[in-house]
């Protein structure tokens, strides 16, 4: 055994031959191997050092960081930490989010912040494409982070579609992400309100969901003159490109382009426009389009048998029951720039112009088609965190969160009452109160009172020697400046009314 162990090192040592241990070397028995008390020869070749290591471990070597670099403190370019002040204003927000969804019957869901790419790919349009956050994973398969939640959507919709039933009003709050140049309101990744109707094939669909917008625009104190909804569909601009002479297949690519016109003059997409194939007169009409203000040039145009202008004026006839008809604009120039959209889309912008788009949405009935289902009605809307936060912070509508929501700050004044301390931290919390409990006891009461303080609770209930001595805790209302000494079975019914009266 000895010299088949030597000639097989000689040879991978020299070099004289490719071949592998398992090939040159016969592998011990498991009694030599025991008797040895050793790993077989093999294994410790590799682990010593006797054969030459793979690639991918000299490139995982190669990356290891350096324990003598200093860490880059800051999160990746575009995103953002929630420190306790932070998730105060996102968990405002959302509630606010939430409580419309609530007010409207709709449903809560979610779905995996990873999806295949090909989910984006086949239909959310050039654009969406290219701001993807894809990879490879390590089993080969090419995965994204989502970018927006409609694909999602659709997905699990088509998913149990015959067991789900209609109509579906669902919601969501989902993390996105977009590789994408940042501007004011713009981030790479962000929260985004998602409501969505399903099943619903009239305007009435989409009333309710501009409903809901404007629900939370009055809920967080902003009026009609402060913010608009601008109205198109992309019926009305497949009538008038039909008109102008626009082939169907190339209507989709148009519709993109005409909605980089509210930012770039038309000149700046005659090139891309004229690469689809349009004549010079077609493309310089798609400029005259942008003239149409109001439904009534919008009738002449279409004429009175036009399904798509009857599909608005119904729309703005709803928002008028409704009560928030004083909200929306009718805006030739609004297109979206997601390729699956299929009927009315909007746009939620701030009158001032100070702020780009704070939400947008429309109809996209056709959307299940691309993942080779029957169509099926569908509407819903999308509106960020990023912008609305921005614009309120402008406004100085923001709430002041000066404290962290904690009720009772709980003390012992010597180590050996700590575990009374527990006690009665667990009353409170039982009778429903937010109760932080001073876990370093050594602290001085100055540093107490402080931290009492920062953390905006009314009550500070002191656990001393004497007051506990007969059944008592000290209790000092930070708010009015005066304390008592109250017994502790009190402490529960007492903790419990507060906490009652406080929501």
């Amino acid at each position: 055994m000895i010299p088949c162990i030597i000639t097989m090192f000689a040879v991978l040592k020299g070099g004289g031959s490719r071949c592998t241990a398992a090939i040159a070397y016969r592998q011990p028995t498991a009694g030599f191997a025991a008797r040895r008390g050793r790993t077989s020869f093999p294994l410790r070749m590799l682990a010593g050092g006797g054969g030459r290591q793979s690639a991918a471990v000299e490139q995982d070597k190669s990356k290891k960081p350096s324990t003598s670099e200093k860490l880059d403190l800051a999160p990746p370019r575009g995103t953002r930490d929630f420190y306790p002040e932070d998730m105060r204003l996102q968990r405002w927000l959302f509630s606010h989010w939430q409580e419309v969804a609530r007010l409207h019957g709709f449903s809560e869901y979610d779905s995996p912040v990873l999806e295949n790419e090909a989910l984006y790919i086949r239909k959310a349009g050039e654009e969406v494409s290219q701001q993807l956050y894809n990879f490879e994973d390590k089993g080969g398969r090419a995965v994204s982070l989502r970018p927006e939640m409609t694909p999602s959507l659709a997905r699990m919709v088509m998913a149990k579609k015959r067991t789900l039933s209609m109509p579906l009003k669902w919601y969501s709050i989902p993390q996105c992400w977009r590789y994408e140049r940042m501007t004011r309101g713009r981030r790479r990744e962000h929260y985004q309100w998602n409501m969505d109707i399903w099943g619903v094939a009239g305007p009435t669909a989409e009333a309710e969901l501009l409903g809901c917008i404007v629900a939370f625009f009055q809920r967080v104190g902003l009026t009609a003159d402060d913010i608009g909804v601008k109205v198109n569909s992309r019926q009305v601009l497949s009538e008038l490109l039909n008109k102008l002479g626009v082939p169907d297949d190339k209507f989709a690519p148009t519709c993109v382009l005409l909605d980089k016109l509210d930012k770039v003059p038309l000149e700046a997409v005659r090139g891309d426009l004229e690469a689809l194939g349009l004549s010079t007169e077609v493309i310089d009409s798609l400029g005259d389009v942008r003239d149409v203000k109001t439904m009534d040039q919008l009738k002449d145009l279409l004429g009175d048998d036009s399904p798509a202008h009857k599909h608005l004026t119904s729309l703005f006839s709803i928002a008028e029951a409704y009560g928030f008809q004083e909200w929306l604009d009718f805006d030739i120039s609004v297109v979206r720039g997601l390729a699956y959209y299929t009927g009315v889309v909007f746009e939620g912008f701030d009158r001032s112009g100070e702020f780009r788009a704070i939400c947008g949405g429309g109809r996209y009935d056709e959307l299940l088609t691309t993942f080779g289902g029957d169509p099926l009605e569908a509407a819903g809307f999308g509106f960020g965190d990023a912008v609305i936060i921005e614009l309120l912070k402008a406004k100085d509508m923001l709430p002041e969160f000066k404290t962290s929501g904690t009720q009772f700050v709980v003390c012992a004044l010597s180590p050996d009452l700590h575990p009374t301390a527990v006690k009665v931290a667990t009353s409170l919390r039982d009778a429903g109160g937010s109760a932080d409990l001073v876990l370093d006891s050594k602290k001085k009461l100055k540093w107490v009172l402080k931290h009492t303080d920062r953390l905006g609770a009314r009550y500070l209930v002191l656990v001393g020697e004497d007051e506990w001595k007969i059944g008592k805790v000290k209790v000092k209302d930070m708010a009015e400046g005066t304390q008592e000494d109250m017994d502790v079975d009190s402490l529960g019914p007492w903790a419990a009314a507060y906490v009652t009266e406080s929501e």
